[in-house]
């Protein structure tokens, strides 16, 4: 499914390439660029997968943090321990155009999302929280996620497992996977969904030896709840995202 995941690429670009350090060194700051691409398998029927491309121009400062759509300001920095507003795109939706299942409904939009975010580091380890919000008023609804991960380094490589949960309210997931009454059809009953949680886990792998800047590849698996999986517009409760960026600082 497109927008748990996709906030972020929350794909998978919610931690960003050029981020990718030890727990005891510091990101490097300045101006960036770059190219990514993304790639989701959706669980709508009739709609195999979502591509996005990413053209990179971003900005990594001690509070600011710019990677293309995505920015992220530091509100408090407690050592281990930091608080963050964050602005993403939620890379989402569809129109009539996309499957035949969409016939006939009403064009779900992207979004923008902005909240607050928490990150705890304990050596290798990171936790994330945060909570979001869609700020254009489409589906007027919220996700909060957790996320855990873990750095092995080996040599100039950085590998990251990585383990996630998310809930998304009722108004979120029936703007994407509810069928209005005036959407239904013999073939597609009306549904109201209701809040459900998600799960996900996948693991990045990160590098600078390539063509003097950051690569990182990263996959995920995410595993969606029955408000989900039972609606008329989905044939699956579950699928695989991807995506590889590469990225230099100016």
């Amino acid at each position: 499914m497109p927008f748990f995941r996709f906030t972020a690429l929350t794909c998978c670009l919610a931690v960003l390439p050029y981020q990718t350090v030890s727990a005891q060194q510091s990101a490097p700051q300045g101006f960036l660029y770059g190219v990514g691409i993304g790639v989701n398998q959706e669980i709508y029927q009739g709609y195999r997968q979502r591509v996005i491309p990413l053209p990179v121009l971003g900005y990594r400062g001690d509070k600011l943090s710019v990677y293309g759509p995505f920015i992220s300001y530091k509100l408090a920095d407690l050592g281990n321990f930091t608080i963050s507003a964050k602005l993403a795109p939620r890379f989402a939706g569809f129109d009539s155009s996309d499957s035949d299942i969409f016939t006939g409904m009403a064009k779900r939009k992207n979004a923008i999302d902005a909240g607050i975010a928490v990150q705890l580091r304990q050596q290798q380890w990171l936790l994330e929280a945060e909570t979001l919000y869609d700020v254009l008023g489409h589906s007027k609804g919220n996700e909060t996620k957790l996320n855990i991960s873990y750095q092995v380094r080996q040599g100039p490589v950085v590998i990251e497992p990585k383990f996630g949960i998310s809930y998304a309210d009722s108004r979120l997931v029936d703007y994407y996977y509810g069928v209005r009454i005036d959407e239904a059809t013999s073939t597609r009953a009306a549904y109201e969904a209701s809040g459900t949680v998600n799960y996900n886990a996948g693991v990045a792998i990160s590098t600078p030896v390539l063509f003097g800047g950051m690569t990182r590849l990263g996959i995920e698996h995410h595993w969606y709840g029955s408000s989900i999986g039972n609606s008329p517009l989905t044939d699956r409760d579950s699928g695989l995202s991807a995506f590889l960026t590469w990225s230099r600082m100016f």
